[in-house]
């Protein structure tokens, strides 16, 4: 073989694989990190957007959706956290309750799920 060949043929490293139990540990990490944002999260936002004087609608049905899998890292922190409006504009509420959960649910496990594409 030819010295260029050879240099560049040394310069192409194979990419590291990852093994199944670094793979599910990484998974962990993120998903815990996930899971204590969303811990922190709920308790900034209840505090400055809950009122029970005022009834909620369908964008704060939306953000109480979005919250609600946070409120048991949040409850476990010993906050005293309200996950659903009692005092709501009722069906535009609900909607925005189920879809907040939703997508939550999706982005929560889409990262345990996902498994990226690999490149040829």
């Amino acid at each position: 073989m030819s010295e260029p060949v050879q240099a560049l043929q040394e310069q192409v490293k194979t990419p590291v694989r990852l093994s199944n139990a670094q793979v599910i540990a990484i998974k962990i990490i993120a998903l815990t990190a996930f899971c204590a944002a969303l811990g922190f999260a709920q308790g900034w936002a209840s505090s400055r957007t809950y009122k029970p004087e005022q009834a909620a609608g369908f964008y704060m049905g939306l953000l109480h959706g979005m919250l609600m899998p946070a409120a048991l890292p949040g409850l476990l922190m010993g906050q005293n956290l309200p996950i659903y409006a009692p005092n709501n504009a009722g069906r535009a509420y609900n909607i925005g309750y189920i879809l907040g959960i939703n997508t939550c649910g999706m982005l929560f496990f889409g990262i345990g799920f996902w498994k990226p594409r690999r490149r040829r």
